[in-house]
This record gives structure tokens, sequence and C-alpha cells, in this order.
């Protein structure tokens, strides 16, 4: 039940710095017929919305509240199908893009994005979970096809979706080569299932040859394109590349030559949690692996709504090391 008529909401009225993000306060929505209006606990914070704060969302228009996944409870759904104080998990289906997001006490979200689900993890944890498990999942299962016993390359290892792909691979059974341009790293990606760490200069390729280190069969790319031709330079014949993460934050390739970048037989794809969803089956086990400690989900810092401009600065300045949860 509503516990105010108002509510809190993080509004950005036109691109540009974190401090365009303004707290204001506004009527909690009413839902029409297809749509159910949630009390949203927690949510992580997303790079994709730091490329839309800047500006590099072209479809978006202003103002906008951001935030493309979130957690919470079932306030009303005039369908039924929802029960008020239902536990649900919602993410990306033009959430704070098309529509707004996350940055509220309260959303309208669209029913079929909804994941009912039960647990017993904290808001902090739950909110750290659907579109981190959905990209890494997805990268790992869906695009990759990943198998016990294979060597799996994570460019950009420090990334939230970096740490939890390498827990994800090594209880699969895969040996994990993880990356981070950062020295004072190694130990965190070694603690999240890293079997070695390489300091990333660009070159991987020739790392991987002045050790004697064979190919890779699987690479997940999430630095994005600067590292693109060297990551496919590293995996094995008939081996796959999964483009996931733009953390470069640069979009395409100039005098892109595709016979030049990808090796004979490797396999370039990318996977995008807005085209493919994971099943809901796979997001219920994931909850369940953590609850049972074979997963420990990588939480950065934990911020309320009230700050979610120190947030988007603390994610822009870059400091790695997991996900940025903000709670209501």
């Amino acid at each position: 039940m509503l516990s105010s008529t108002n509510m809190k909401a993080a509004v950005l009225h036109q691109s540009g710095s974190a401090e365009n993000i303004s707290i204001e306060e506004r009527k909690v929505p009413k839902p029409a017929e297809g749509e159910v209006l949630v009390r949203i606990r927690s949510f992580g914070l997303n790079r994709s919305e730091l490329m839309t704060r800047k500006g590099f969302s072209p479809d978006v228009s202003f103002p906008r509240v951001l935030g493309i996944e979130c957690v919470g409870e079932v306030i009303n759904d005039h369908s039924g199908d929802f029960q008020p104080g239902e536990k649900v998990a919602a993410f990306m289906g033009g959430m704070g893009r098309q529509y707004d997001g996350s940055y509220a006490e309260y959303a309208i979200l669209p029913k079929n994005i909804l994941s009912p689900f039960e647990s017993s993890l904290t808001w902090e944890i739950l909110g750290a979970l659907p579109e981190m498990f959905q990209t890494a999942h997805g990268s790992l299962n869906l695009a990759l096809g990943i198998q016990a016993g294979e060597t799996l390359l994570i460019r950009g290892g420090t990334s939230s979706v970096g740490l939890l792909a390498a827990q994800l691979a090594k209880l699969a059974g895969l040996r994990v080569i993880s990356t981070t341009r950062d020295q004072s790293k190694m130990n965190l990606l070694k603690d999240n299932g890293a079997d070695e760490v390489f300091i990333d200069n660009g070159h991987l390729f020739e790392q991987l040859k002045e050790k004697s280190i064979p190919l890779v069969n699987k690479v997940l790319e999430l630095v994005g394109t600067p590292t693109l031709k060297d990551s496919l330079a590293c995996t094995a014949a008939f081996g796959k590349v999964c483009m996931t993460g733009m953390l470069s934050e640069q979009w395409s390739i100039r005098d892109f030559d595709p016979m030049g970048y990808i090796p004979a037989t490797v396999s370039l794809t990318v996977y995008d949690s807005g085209q493919i969803r994971v099943e809901h089956a796979a997001f219920l086990n994931f909850i369940k692996q953590i609850e049972q400690g074979k997963i420990i989900p990588p939480i950065k810092k934990i911020f309320h709504l009230d700050q979610i401009v120190q947030a988007h600065q603390f994610m822009e300045s870059n400091a790695g090391g997991g996900k940025i949860v903000i709670t209501t």
C-alpha cells in the first residue's frame, strides 16, 4: 500500500554532468492497462545510464528519470496477475529511456518485464543482481556457449560484470584469465575466480606469446572497440569472442576490415540483454546460489537515492571493483 501520494525522483532535465540530476518531489504515477505500480527498494547503476546522462542516447527525451533496472514490491496491478507486496525484479524493456525508470521511489513498469521472486537476501544485495546477472549469464551461456574445461579470457575483469562472469565461469568448470590496468586490483580478480591475471597494456596477444600460454577458447570483451582486435588475436581456432561492454566509451571502429580483424574460423558475436533475455528460471537459480554461498555478488559501494549525484560521480571515476547499488 502507498505510504504517500508523493515520491522522490532523480530527474535529468538535460544531458551533461552528474550535477544535472536533481532530486524532485513528484506525484506517484498511476498504472494503466498492462502496467504495474512498483515500490522501488533498490537498483544498480549501469554504464549505459552514464552514457545516456552524457547525451549519447539520441532517442531519449528530457526530462527523464533514468534507471534500466530495479527490485521492489508490487503496489498495484489492475489485472491481478501480481499481488500487492510481491517481490519483483525488472530490467531493460525501455526503462529509463522510452519512459521513466528506476531512479525514484515508485515506478510504473510494463508487466512483461517483471520477474517475481522470493528471497531472504537484503534489498542492497538484490538491487545489484538483475542486469549484472542477465549480462554475465547471457554473455557466457547464450552468446559464448561456455563449456567445462575451456579457457575464458575476460577483458575488463574488474567491472561488476567481469567479476561476476569469473565466478560463474569457475563454477561451470572453466579456467579463467582476467585483465586489469591496475596492479593493485590483481588480488580482487583472483578472489573472484581468476586463475591468472594480466595487466592490460592493450597487447595481450604478445603477452600470451611471451609466456608461451596457448590461445584461449572464449573471450568476454568488456573494454570495447579499442581492444577488440587484440582479443580476437588471442582466440584459438574455432573459438569465439563476445563483445558485451564498452568501458572505453568508444562505439565504433574506423575503417573496420572484417577479413583483417577476425582470424580464420574465430567467431565474433555480441550480447545485449535488451534483445535477448535470460530465462526466468536461471535468475531464480542464481538467487539460490547466492543464498547458498556459492556466489558472492561483487558490490563496490552502496548509496541512497538522495546521493545519486555522488553515485554517478563515483561511477564515472572508474574506480571499478563491483556494482554500485542505490537504495531508496
